[in-house]
């Protein structure tokens, strides 16, 4: 079973992506750079500065497809959450959580059902950031989802 979740480890590494995957693309732009401006004098081969530019392309496609599978998961969450505020939730606290940014939604994710009510008011009345709401959270209810 997983460790218990809680604001100080909730924190998801991906060490495939974040320290193998990423590291080495990073690398590749620096070594691409790094053996042009060193060889280029000598050799003018014209694949040199191309070989720059592609590993920024690929570097770039890297995040983009980071950020893609995020937005993916921050939309889910916010649906999630959405539903869990309609059962949960009075109808004027209800109508008043569409003014919650999707930081607050998704930080709200953490708070067990039975806090949640106190919490999304709380919030709304207070604005708090999601790193306050995280931290106010008193059961947590993990997630082990996401990516």
């Amino acid at each position: 079973m997983p460790t218990p979740q809680s604001y100080e480890n909730h924190v998801r590494w991906d060490p495939t992506w974040h320290f193998i995957v990423m590291p080495l693309l990073m690398f590749n732009i620096f070594f691409a750079s790094w053996e042009t401006f060193h060889h280029f004098k000598e050799q003018h081969h014209p694949w040199l500065p191309w070989w720059i530019v592609m590993s920024i392309v690929l570097f770039l496609a890297g995040a983009k497809i980071r950020t893609y599978s995020l937005a993916v998961q921050d939309r889910v969450i916010r649906l999630e959450e959405r539903l869990r505020f309609t059962a949960l939730l009075p109808a004027e606290e209800l109508a008043r959580t569409e003014s919650l940014s999707k930081g607050q939604i998704v930080a709200l994710r953490f708070a067990s059902d039975a806090e949640l009510p106190a919490l999304v008011k709380r919030t709304l009345d207070e604005d708090l950031k999601p790193a306050q709401i995280k931290q106010a959270i008193n059961s947590w209810k993990p997630d082990y989802l996401r990516v």
